[in-house]
């Protein structure tokens, strides 16, 4: 009932006066893991076909601009011009080359795409990958370890999917140093009974050098997205020097020229990642805040949203609807709390 209101909504034109209410500040969007046809348990995972959709609905509605020229206007302080977006893809997974690369020269769309230099090089998983793998193959339906100490029990024949399980075990382990993040992944992996491969498999490979020279050829700008995607407010100062410097040098190397655009990842930051990716040489960094860029937007704070599953759902959260949906629910919480004098 909600996917028809919404979509009644969409053809009504009811985003449409939100869109123009924000058109002075920078759209960015975000995706990460595409797919051809058919349902999947990934619910990051964006169709060829919804991608077509997107893309034609930001060409007709934005003048959709690479990245590094929203961080170049920012850098500038002549303001942003209107109506303007960029088009973000974080982590550099295979299926980008495969299946989204295609669409945007179709649609000859700039984007940027993040990779973790790391992954590229073979000699690292996405770590958040690794329960994903894991838990599908389990050859018991109880699992019993421990997060930071804290002993957990988990009912694999419940009623959340092995993605869903795996979304909720990562979301307790991003909360701990790198390396107890690994123990965890592989006492899990050993209580499960399954050996996690030394390298990706091809469900979860990332994009090769060659693709990258590729695509960076053909326009899409390659950003860095670290060397192992650890949570950088989790390591210590000398290590994140290495992801953010290291990470940049091997990339230029590949693509011979400058690499300017940084991807927080899981979106973690504090005011000493910021001064790094300053130090380190880039000019702007993108979170996972979501909200709009206006011309006071600090570069390495760049805001995005994310992509949605069906155009409805795009066009509304891409205009500012939600988000002033969501301030009018706040506000009305807020409200409902009694004041008292002290």
């Amino acid at each position: 009932m909600k996917q028809a209101i919404l979509k009644l909504m969409n053809h009504a034109g009811v985003f449409a006066p939100f869109r123009m209410a924000n058109r002075d500040k920078a759209l960015i969007v975000t995706y990460h893991r595409f797919r051809e046809t058919g349902d999947t348990d990934n619910p990051l995972a964006t169709s060829a076909r919804e991608l077509s959709r997107q893309l034609e609905y930001l060409s007709n509605h934005y003048r959709v601009v690479p990245l590094s020229e929203i961080a170049r206007l920012l850098a500038s302080g002549d303001g942003l011009p209107p109506g303007i977006a960029a088009i973000t893809i974080d982590d550099g997974y295979r299926d980008f080359y495969e299946i989204a690369f295609p669409v945007f020269r179709r649609f000859n769309a700039p984007a940027s795409v993040f990779i973790v230099t790391g992954f590229v090089d073979q000699q690292t998983w996405m770590w958040t990958d690794k329960l994903r793998y894991v838990l599908p193959r389990a050859r018991t339906s109880r699992l019993e370890f421990k997060i930071g100490g804290r002993r957990r029990l988990v009912d694999l024949s419940g009623p959340l999917s092995p993605f869903e399980l795996a979304v909720c075990i990562n979301s307790e382990l991003k909360s701990l140093p790198d390396e107890q993040k690994d123990d965890s992944i592989y006492e899990v992996a050993s209580a499960l009974g399954v050996e996690l491969p030394d390298t990706p498999p091809a469900e979860f490979g990332s994009v090769s050098w060659n693709q990258i020279r590729e695509m960076d050829s053909a326009g899409i700008e390659i950003g860095s997205h670290t060397l192992t995607h650890p949570i950088l407010t989790n390591v210590g100062s000398e290590r994140l020097h290495r992801e953010l410097a290291e990470s940049r040098e091997r990339i230029e190397s590949v693509v011979g020229h400058p690499v300017n655009l940084f991807c927080y990842p899981n979106g973690n930051y504090n005011a000493a990642v910021q001064r790094e990716a300053a130090r380190a040489g880039y000019q702007c960094a993108v979170t996972s805040e979501h909200g709009f860029n206006d011309a006071s937007t600090n570069p390495f704070e760049l805001r995005r949203i994310h992509t949605e599953r069906d155009l409805a759902h795009f066009v509304q959260s891409t205009s500012g609807f939600e988000q002033a949906k969501n301030y009018l629910r706040r506000a009305r919480a807020a409200a409902a709390i009694p004041a008292y004098e002290l």
